[in-house]
């Protein structure tokens, strides 16, 4: 899955994080490895902007999504023919998500994941306009946020376990991963 990201707000983020809240849930959703997606962060007036041109709604928002094509799941990914379906771009403003990130306790990383998945529920069709759809919605992007935060937890444990684990073994004499010698028998 080819995730593309450029940061063009002038806020310092953890992209990587970004990159890999967006795979949590496309994977979640099954959606096919050769999808392609872009993710792009802008400035409060590049996200007014857009806001007012896609949206016709003023000022900035905190996460626009820019559906391509529609998802072909059907299809094999090892299926000959077409190529990878390119899902569209989702436009983050960390600039507007901070205040959000402050009301609502957490940090803004923890917002950019929420607002990350959102676009990537609405590239894959989901809508929240109606009661029944935002239950929707919102009850999925909830179960992928914890199931990303419990993955990601578990996997910071592991590697913080074998950096210990390393530690240790390079103060015995055996971080080169050679063989136990055997005394020979007489």
């Amino acid at each position: 899955m080819s995730i593309e990201i450029a940061n063009e707000s002038g806020v310092a983020v953890d992209e990587g994080s970004i990159v890999s809240a967006a795979r949590f849930a496309l994977d979640r959703m099954g959606v096919s490895p050769l999808a392609e997606l872009s993710v792009l962060l802008v400035e409060l007036d590049v996200m007014a902007d857009l806001h007012e041109r896609w949206m016709d709604l003023p000022g900035p928002t905190d996460v626009m999504a820019f559906p391509m094509d529609e998802l072909d799941s059907a299809r094999r990914p090892d299926a000959a023919g077409l190529g990878p379906a390119l899902l569209g771009d989702i436009v983050l403003c960390p600039a507007f998500a901070k205040d959000q990130a402050k009301k609502a306790g957490h940090g803004l990383l923890d917002e950019l994941h929420l607002l990350t998945v959102h676009g990537v529920l609405h590239l894959l069709g989901y809508d929240h306009a109606e009661p029944a759809e935002e239950r929707e919605m919102f009850t999925l992007q909830n179960r992928i946020l914890a199931d990303f935060r419990t993955a990601r937890d578990e996997a910071e444990r592991a590697a913080h376990q074998r950096s210990t684990d390393d530690k240790v073994l390079g103060a015995v004499g055996l971080d080169e991963q050679k063989p136990l010698q055997h005394p020979e028998e007489d």
